[in-house]
């Protein structure tokens, strides 16, 4: 018996499963460890060729996700691979070809583990029946769990495009939505939407921690786009505390839940994905606040409550950079 090829085969089946049981069961571990190192090496790469191009980087995520699949079928199908081919009398050509060769068993290991059963080689002894069981149960497995997880995956991605396109109607900026949300003498009927838009980020806060390849489905259009929908909202509810006198601010509940929301969702791709950037993102601006109509603090009372939360909005200026955007302003928007 080959000891190393024997070993070798054990050792990448190992790295498979347990890859694969990390990355689509295990809900609080994030990815595995080989696929997340190869969704960061994938996604630098396809930045380097295609910063510039939206429609290019809008296929990093099913890129990375056909990769992923197919790291997975490729480790599993040398694993056992190697395995059989450890041993000189673990196959037999029933066909009386000859010897079983590399590409005979390389053949047989395809059609075990993607249970296809043709039978023109099959395994010599009892032991080795035993492996072949195995090596079919792990196909079984993967294929299982390979559809689970794609499906799970895709509802995700359109739930994660859903909430953008909710945020988006409500304006691109900060100072929009402000604007936007006031009716004339205060911000009456702002809660119900801000309740959705929070139990739709905790939503989406806790799909990215079962599915982190979530992350790097980037989005052609810049208002399907929740990072950047993420960044308005959250600018907005800055404008909201930190902007607008008490008496004139909406049901405080609601802005404090929102923003909790927010910093959920920062704190989970901050610990994957996201750096804070070296310096602050532009600050809102208060005085289009202050055409509409709006009552304002002064700018000195909103330029300090902006220093206090500097640590947050340079997470999220790291998040705007992460995706590969730019900060949403008033004159992107124009």
């Amino acid at each position: 018996m080959n000891v190393v090829s024997l070993a070798l085969g054990v050792v990448l089946l190992a790295c498979v499963v347990i890859d694969l049981l990390w990355t689509t069961l295990w809900v609080e571990g994030g990815a595995g460890p080989l696929t997340s190192r190869e969704m960061a090496w994938t996604w630098q790469t396809v930045r380097r060729i295609g910063d510039q191009n939206p429609r290019l980087l809008s296929l990093s995520g099913p890129l990375l996700f056909v990769l992923s699949l197919t790291v997975w079928i490729v480790l599993l199908w040398v694993g056992w691979t190697l395995v059989f081919a450890s041993a000189e009398n673990a196959l037999t050509d029933t066909l009386n070809r000859g010897s079983v060769s590399w590409s005979d068993q390389l053949y047989f290991t395809g059609y075990a583990i993607f249970t296809l059963g043709i039978g023109d080689v099959v395994p010599s002894t009892g032991r080795w029946q035993i492996v072949t069981i195995l090596a079919t149960g792990s196909g079984l497995l993967f294929v299982t769990l390979s559809v689970t997880y794609a499906l799970s995956v895709l509802e995700a991605v359109t739930q994660k495009r859903a909430f953008a396109s909710t945020v988006s109607a409500f304006g691109t900026h900060s100072e929009e939505i402000v604007r936007t949300s006031w009716a004339g003498e205060g911000f009456q009927g702002l809660e119900v939407p801000l309740n959705t838009v929070t139990t739709e980020i905790a939503t989406l806060t806790e799909n990215h921690k079962a599915y982190p390849i979530l992350h790097y489905f980037h989005s052609a259009r810049r208002d399907r786009s929740p990072i950047v929908e993420i960044v308005a909202l959250d600018e907005a509810l800055t404008l909201l505390r930190f902007g607008v006198p008490n008496r004139q601010q909406p049901n405080e509940i609601a802005v404090r839940n929102a923003r909790r929301s927010v910093e959920h969702y920062l704190e989970t791709l901050h610990e994957g994905f996201v750096e804070p950037a070296d310096s602050p993102p532009p600050p809102p601006n208060l005085r289009p606040l202050r055409e509409a109509g709006i009552p304002t603090v002064s700018n000195e009372e909103f330029e300090t409550a902006l220093d206090e939360l500097d640590t947050r909005r340079r997470i999220l200026y790291g998040l705007v950079e992460s995706d590969a955007r730019e900060w949403p302003t008033k004159e992107m928007a124009d």
